[in-house]
């Protein structure tokens, strides 16, 4: 499930259980490659919630995102991982698979 975040419903949905977050921006051409990936992801069940940046500035400050595509992962509404850059599918399923074992 593919979520659209933002500074109003954030800490909601984040708050329980394992959450994947990504931040991608519309002018960032690596995001814009990985959103199609997200989707397949997302659409195996995985909740994951995306944030615009250009929308969300107080979530990228409070985050300290300084390059796109960022990504957070939440375990009860707790960081526990973060990395930043493209990813292919593998990739990402490995990187988020490494953090949870």
């Amino acid at each position: 499930m593919l979520q659209e975040l933002n500074e109003n419903n954030f800490d909601e949905n984040i708050k329980d259980g394992i959450k994947f977050v990504a931040f991608t921006a519309s002018w960032c051409g690596f995001c814009q490659r990985q959103k199609p990936i997200l989707k397949e992801i997302a659409d195996q069940n995985i909740w994951i919630g995306e944030v615009d940046p250009d929308e969300n500035p107080a979530l990228v400050r409070r985050f300290g995102i300084s390059a796109f595509p960022s990504f957070l992962l939440f375990k009860d509404g707790n960081l526990i991982a973060n990395f930043a850059g493209y990813k292919t599918k593998y990739e990402l399923l490995n990187t988020l698979l490494s953090y949870l074992q």
